[in-house]
């Protein structure tokens, strides 16, 4: 039993439950439904015809993602298994490197481990890496340019920009967002941080170069093929869209959204209730953290990531009129995770720290919260459905 209480006092032993409870809840859903659901039905057809030995059909978007669900088909084969299995696993990876990023924001372990649940259990983030698309990618690359950027490690961290925005273009977002974390809060080794960034955008461009290869069977030019992506993403407007679920980004923290995918099981494109209704609240919080200088470095995080994960849309919207979806809040979720995370430990502390009925009630307010949060997951999610 000795070798038991190492375990449970070992610092990685809450995120291990987690991350083996988030792949069982994944492996036992991933072949339902055995057809294709949402925009399955444009990457796994398109990764069909690239295995055939077609050119990809979908030259809107950047290859990686595309190689990932080819390669899942390669291994597996062309079921649901082998077009999902890297997307649970990418998945996974975002959960891991999610928990390393609030230790690294010297956070506690318990403002780390409620961060993290709060994630693991959070239906969009669930959902987005069940199933076939590009997002769980882009974000998985977009965690570890986040983790290793808090390392210091800022040409690495370039080079995880170049890979997400390889794999959707938005995941050049993580690049604006330590660009701003750093010229607010660090300021240091100018000189690195300049070459980290033409090292991201280089990287962006011999990434593309190699990888466009296996999905168009030839070598393509970059500027032709960036091109190419712009003008097909911005032809497709709130004009000539006629998809019943698309929203406008401030709709998203608004209003409680929800977009279908699938029906039996359900899987629902919808940010958990319990995040969805503390968006702006927790924004505030860290607004308030950072205007009174505590905590500064998470903070400021939490706001860069915020602004530029999330924020940029709404120019971004009005400007070009790219119709848009609700789901394109997922990488923004954990910024919101690390905000509730630290409110949550904060009502915690109460416990040790305040008087009365504040001492009293603190616990109870936190559990239900919780208890709050797993119900809504377990609602929406298509687990029990």
């Amino acid at each position: 039993m000795q070798w038991l209480r190492k375990a449970v006092r070992w610092e990685y032993f809450g995120l291990l439950l987690l991350v083996l409870i988030t792949l069982g809840m994944h492996f036992s859903v991933i072949n339902r439904p055995d057809v294709l659901m949402f925009d399955e039905q444009h990457y796994v057809v398109d990764a069909r015809s690239i295995i055939a030995g077609n050119e990809s059909s979908r030259l809107e978007h950047p290859p990686l993602a595309k190689l990932m669900i080819m390669a899942g088909m390669l291994l597996f084969g062309d079921n649901p298994f082998g077009w999902r299995f890297f997307s649970v696993l990418f998945g996974t990876f975002i959960i891991i490197l999610f928990y390393l990023i609030c230790r690294r924001l010297l956070m506690s372990k318990r403002e780390s481990f409620l961060a993290t649940f709060l994630l693991a259990f959070e239906n969009l983030t669930f959902v987005q890496a069940g199933i076939a698309m590009l997002d769980v990618y882009c974000l998985a690359f977009m965690m570890l340019c986040f983790w290793l950027y808090l390392r210091g490690n800022y040409l690495l961290s370039s080079v995880a920009v170049a890979l997400a925005a390889v794999a959707k273009l938005t995941g050049v977002f993580a690049l604006a967002a330590i660009g701003l974390h750093w010229l607010l809060t660090r300021r240091d080794r100018t000189y690195r941080v300049i070459g980290a960034f033409w090292l991201s955008a280089g990287s962006f461009v011999l990434l593309y170069w190699l990888f466009s290869y296996p999905v168009t069977h030839r070598l393509i030019n970059p500027v032709d093929g960036m091109q190419n992506m712009v003008e097909q993403l911005a032809s497709v407007t709130y004009a000539v869209s006629n998809h019943p679920s698309k929203s406008y980004p401030w709709e998203w923290v608004l209003l409680p959204l929800i977009m279908p995918y699938w029906y039996t099981p359900h899987y629902l494109g919808a940010i958990s209730f319990t995040i969805w209704a503390l968006i702006l609240p927790s924004v505030g919080y860290m607004g308030w953290m950072a205007w009174k200088n505590r905590r500064r470095t998470i903070s400021v995080f939490v706001l860069s990531w915020f602004l530029c994960a999330y924020l940029l849309f709404i120019p971004l919207c009005l400007v070009s009129n790219r119709v848009m979806y609700v789901y394109y809040f997922y990488p923004t979720i954990g910024a919101i995770c690390i905000a509730l995370g630290l409110g949550l430990s904060y009502l915690w502390n109460l416990c040790q720290t305040g008087y009365g009925k504040v001492r009293n009630l603190a616990p109870w307010i936190v559990g239900f919260y919780l208890l709050c949060h797993i119900v809504v997951f377990a609602v929406l999610s298509p687990l029990f459905s």
